[in-house]
């Protein structure tokens, strides 16, 4: 304030010399007080001869001493504003804005024009500085935050000191331990797998098969081993009345991520040899009698799975989820595939839960189950048995001796790219244990690393994100009233989940859930044999009781989040509630663009393609009006285009496959950005980052970008484009962006530039 004091010094100072000045020239001044404490200047003016009332009675001398009076006033306000603005734009220099300007910089590369490719001016850097590291196919800032979370868990489930504060924690320890064995897993070696086999009745592969039904070895892999080799069972809530559970059963049964790999032969030539080979390997392991004849057998296994491949339909073309929706019972499942026996299928699967003929089932895959009969009826038992002991082999070759994850290894490098070099066991046993332990595991998790605030400051940014979602329905013209007032309702009956279930919290809560479980430290495959076994039984007694909102389908330590549509909740787990999504002490633009656009994306979820057949209670139903749904259609097939025409290493993306996750990302982008600007209208500017020469508004779309900083090699890159409903990380950022006029005006972009489009996309 030195400024603001030497400027009332120097207006007292002028002040003083016009009062001598105007004395010398006999005027008529009786008080001239200068008031420097209120920073305020009082002038009267008295004549002999009265009050002067009006300006053209006052005399030459009191109209310019009028004069400069008023303008040093308006010099004084002015001077005031300036150091008022000057104070709020002056850089942020606390220890955490300093470190994070750091990390935004090294992500930059200031060479590239933000306007003709943001991606790689926002990443540039980050890419540069960041190789694959060995062992992975991809690596970006959710595979850096995993790995910290990695390292958490890895301290707390190694400290045997440490007291547990619940036996499911106990038992998580031991799983974990039990992975880390591997002086006893070496001792087994394939032991475990071969003494399943020979339960099932062996496998022609060792010549050691004893032929038997169909139906029998069907029954027991389904319901015992919990594989699904041509089709899957499960419960979940109905989506046409979601307060109940329901069977339900889809296609299944492929060994590679996609249909695209067996059907598009010629590209997929090097994966499919290389498939085959690592199925020889593994057959030979278990026993296989002579490569020559373990080769072929294998390829009749390909082969049959390439016709199955045939019959499953693409998940693009299963996204209206009304059209796939089939309402029939378990007696007439018969009559849809003849060659399974599913009465006793059902019953065993569902034990101890009673199950009969009417019990309602829905089919999500009739044509294919329907063809799939057909195709079982039509192929050799021997090629079927064999078949099925394939996926258990295939499922628990990981859980073995080093032989199985040498064979493992190889496939993975040629699958996905990846350099020759294992993960540390550690790495693979803790990702293993949180999948399936990973509540207990959570306990620990949270109890170790979660700030209780953390949770008060994501509940406020989804409220301040829902009422920018809100408002921007408010504004889409193509909606008619009446859908616009129900999606409004729908947009406020969104439920929130955030951090940890409250469950694991509780240690006789915990206890509880796992109960029925036992871990034993030197025993791996054997533990996990037996958690999908424990796992099964609680799905299926879900079968008769109500769905459970507060149900989590993501453990604490995920970093990601959800939303789901037959419960119309979204899920934050606290895996993700940190750096470089939230950070307490970061400018909220950073904030905003991070975890706020993550609370946007699935926000928008529920009003995505799929989403938006679900109404506010989560039922499947058509309650928007036709026109409004047609609109809708024409902005959607806008965005399919747009996405389409993106391609990485000559492949394209898949426009109408990735729809649903391009949608959230567009809405998820502008209801955060529109949050932001509601915060700051509220709160005022905050200051900005030192050295970046960026404004606030620009940060914002920094932050939004460098979360997806990431690289993959060719081959990941193509396994994503063929599996992934989400565009590759690029064009997450380049396909949004370009859609934003906001963007383009911070940026000021040039109308017609490729950050700038003429045509832009929108559909929320």
């Amino acid at each position: 304030m030195e400024v603001l004091r030497d400027a009332l010094h120097h207006l007292a100072f002028q002040m003083s010399t016009y009062k001598r000045a105007t004395l010398d020239e006999e005027a008529l001044v009786d008080s001239m007080d200068g008031d420097l404490d209120s920073n305020r200047i009082q002038v009267n003016f008295r004549g002999s001869r009265g009050s002067k009332n009006c300006w053209a009675k006052r005399t030459p001398v009191e109209k310019r001493l009028a004069g400069l009076a008023g303008l040093l006033l308006a010099g004084l306000l002015a001077c005031v504003v300036f150091l008022l603005v000057q104070f709020r734009n002056r850089p942020c220099l606390t220890e955490s804005c300093i470190s994070v300007t750091s990390s935004i910089l090294s992500s930059l590369n200031r060479n590239v024009d933000p306007c003709e490719d943001f991606f790689a001016y926002a990443c540039g850097g980050w890419v540069q500085a960041n190789p694959i590291p060995d062992g992975h196919s991809r690596w970006g800032t959710f595979s850096k935050l995993w790995e910290h979370n990695q390292g958490i868990l890895k301290h707390l489930l190694e400290n045997t000191t440490a007291v547990m504060s619940s036996e499911a924690e106990r038992k998580a320890q031991h799983y974990y331990q039990s992975c880390m064995n591997e002086t006893k897993i070496e001792e087994l070696k394939a032991k475990p797998l071969t003494d399943r086999i020979q339960k099932l009745g062996g496998w022609n592969i060792s010549g050691s098969w004893t032929e038997r039904d169909f139906n029998e070895t069907l029954l027991e892999v389904h319901a015992h081993h919990h594989i699904a080799p041509f089709f899957s069972i499960y419960v979940g809530a109905n989506s046409k009345n979601s307060s109940s559970n329901i069977i339900q059963v889809d296609q299944s049964g492929l060994g590679l991520p996609s249909r695209d790999y067996y059907l598009n032969k010629t590209q997929n030539e090097k994966v499919l040899a290389g498939y085959l080979d690592y199925m020889v390997q593994l057959g030979m392991l278990v026993g296989g009698r002579d490569e020559a004849s373990t080769r072929q057998q294998m390829q009749e296994i390909l082969d049959f799975e390439t016709s199955l491949a045939n019959l499953t339909i693409p998940q693009e073309k299963r996204r209206d989820e009304e059209s796939i929706y089939h309402k029939t019972t378990a007696g007439e499942l018969k009559s849809l595939a003849p060659s399974v026996d599913w009465m006793p299928l059902l019953e065993a699967f569902f034990s101890p839960t009673e199950i009969n003929e009417s019990e309602p089932v829905v089919v999500y895959a009739r044509e294919y189950l329907e063809q799939v009969s057909s195709l079982i009826l039509q192929t050799d038992k021997r090629i079927l048995h064999n078949y099925m002991i394939w996926h258990l082999v295939r499922k628990g070759a990981t859980l073995l001796d080093q032989r199985f994850q040498d064979a493992e290894e190889k496939f993975m490098e040629i699958m996905y790219g990846s350099k020759k070099t294992c993960l540390p066991r550690w790495k693979y046993c803790i990702t293993d244990t949180d999948i399936n332990l990973g509540f207990a595991l959570g306990a620990m998790f949270v109890k170790a690393t979660f700030a209780e605030d953390s949770k008060a400051v994501a509940e406020e940014m989804i409220w301040e994100i829902k009422k920018a979602f809100e408002e921007s329905l408010d504004q889409q013209a193509w909606m008619d009233e009446e859908t616009r007032r129900s999606a409004r309702e729908k947009a406020n009956a969104i439920y929130d989940l955030i951090g940890y279930p409250k469950f694991i919290m509780d240690p006789k809560e915990l206890d509880k859930v796992f109960n029925d479980y036992e871990a034993t430290p030197d025993l791996y495959y054997e533990n996990v044999m037996q958690f999908i076994n424990f796992s099964s039984r609680v799905a299926a007694d879900q079968l008769r009781k109500p769905p459970n909102r507060d149900q989590w389908s993501m453990t604490p330590p995920t970093v990601n989040a959800y939303y789901s549509p037959t419960k119309n909740v979204i899920v934050f787990p606290a895996g993700i509630l940190q750096s470089p999504f939230y950070t307490r002490n970061y400018p909220r633009a950073l904030n905003f663009g991070g975890i706020g656009v993550v609370v946007g994306h699935e926000l928008t979820h529920a009003f995505d393609d799929q989403g938006r057949e679900y109404d506010k209670d989560g039922n499947l139903r058509p309650w928007w009006k036709n026109s409004s749904v047609e609109a809708f259609k024409q902005r959607a097939e806008c965005m399919i285009e747009q996405y389409s025409n993106y391609s990485i290493h000559g492949e394209a993306i898949n426009g109408r496959h990735t729809l649903g996750e391009n949608i959230a990302d567009n809405g998820g982008l502008k209801a955060a950005y529109r949050a932001y600007q509601n915060w700051v209208r509220k709160n005022g500017v905050e200051r900005t980052l030192p050295a970046l020469g960026l404004t606030n508004d620009q940060l914002f779309f920094i932050g939004f970008a460098q979360v997806w900083c990431s690289v993959r090699t060719p081959e990941s890159s193509h396994e994503g484009l063929v599996t992934d409903s989400h565009s590759p990380s690029r064009f997450r950022v380049i396909g949004t962006v370009s859609n934003s006029r906001e963007f383009s005006e911070h940026f000021q972009c040039p109308p017609g530039s490729p950050m700038n489009p003429l045509q832009k996309c929108e559909v929320w």
